[in-house]
């Protein structure tokens, strides 16, 4: 038997490719198989009747943005991002990556604007993957949960808010313990994302996320509308728990890959502790432009952001001698981490570019 890939069928039957996971996932499309992580339908098949309902439209309401407050979130220099995209994304290159996804601006950006043949995303911090997931495959249950959570918040007074964020923190942290991978977790993780202090993700030396509760009034827990729309555009990415090394064997020639590290500190005092056990330190920065270097010359193209260590120090070139062979952009960007106001301002930023 002759087979299609979800590409050649959505071509063939003039409906996006995301409609097509869909129907396979929902065993529409009698048949269809899953191989690695590709959909393949056999090529004598015919349109099921609904198929037409998702004709793919460049300019289609389905607009996502990301569904999470994420401390040094890219949204706010999305258009200097942008402005680096590489030529012959969603011709020549049919491929993206983004292995320190974390919020997701840029891969939502990506995924409003672009039909690609396959997207990676990868992150170490394992509940935020593991939310991403059952945003994609357990969506009507996460919202059922996030409403539930919004309405008991909202009927408390600020003392009993109080009370029930710390309780929750301590029940998203046990099963934390336990690696749950429940629904329930995904759903703590928006709900503690939503109402702590400043969007942070903050672990202990144990491992427990420990965050204080922030001082909303009427914070969005369950953003409906977005995130159900999320939940369909992440049908046919790949979404992967562990480094960004496990992205190797992804990229290639036609991958675009965006690259957003734990940024390095600029001072001893300007880090928030860690995102998650182990940190990120300048060796691993070190290893990651290794890992850059290896791509590019694969023929990837490949963006990275980074803090400028010059804005408290001229005379440090740690990434300029890192990223030698590649171009060094300097942008503005807003200092944003900082309990106190003062200590929030316009600072330079770095953006990478392999072309």
């Amino acid at each position: 038997m002759h087979f299609m890939s979800a590409k050649e069928t959505a071509d063939k039957w003039n409906v996006s490719q995301r409609r097509i996971v869909l129907l396979c996932k929902e065993n529409r499309i009698p048949g269809a198989m899953m191989v690695g992580h590709k959909w393949i339908i056999p090529a004598d098949i015919e349109r099921p009747d609904d198929a037409h309902s998702a004709i793919y439209l460049p300019n289609s309401t389905l607009y996502i943005k990301t569904f999470l407050k994420w401390a040094g979130g890219k949204a706010q220099i999305l258009s200097e991002i942008q402005s680096k995209y590489p030529q012959g994304l969603g011709s020549s290159i049919t491929k993206y990556a983004e292995p320190f996804v974390g919020g997701g601006a840029v891969l939502f950006d990506i995924l409003n604007k672009y039909e690609l043949d396959e997207i990676y995303i990868s992150d170490i911090n394992s509940e935020l993957i593991l939310t991403y997931k059952n945003i994609r495959d357990h969506i009507d249950e996460l919202i059922l949960a996030l409403h539930t959570l919004q309405d008991e918040y909202f009927a408390l007074d600020i003392c009993k808010r109080n009370s029930y964020y710390y309780d929750k923190r301590e029940r998203f942290n046990l099963l934390k313990k336990i690696k749950s991978e429940s629904v329930e977790l995904a759903a703590l993780f928006i709900f503690l994302n939503r109402t702590c202090f400043n969007g942070l993700y903050r672990v202990n030396s144990k491992g427990e996320f420990n965050v204080p509760m922030g001082s909303y009034k009427n914070p969005t827990i369950c953003e409906e509308a977005n995130v159900r729309a999320v939940s369909e555009k992440l049908q046919m990415v790949n979404i992967v728990c562990g480094d960004y090394k496990k992205s190797r064997q992804f990229i290639d020639s036609r991958t675009f890959a965006y690259f957003d590290p734990p940024y390095r500190p600029l001072s001893s005092t300007s880090s928030f502790t860690s995102y998650a056990q182990g940190g990120f330190d300048d060796k691993q920065q070190a290893e990651l432009a290794q890992f850059i270097d290896e791509v590019s010359e694969k023929g990837a193209a490949v963006v990275a952001s980074n803090s400028d260590p010059k804005n408290t120090d001229e005379n440090d070139d740690f990434f300029d001698r890192l990223y030698a062979k590649h171009n060094i952009h300097r942008i503005s960007a807003m200092r944003m981490i900082n309990s106190v106001g003062e200590g929030r301002g316009k600072i330079s930023e770095l953006l990478i570019t392999t072309y």
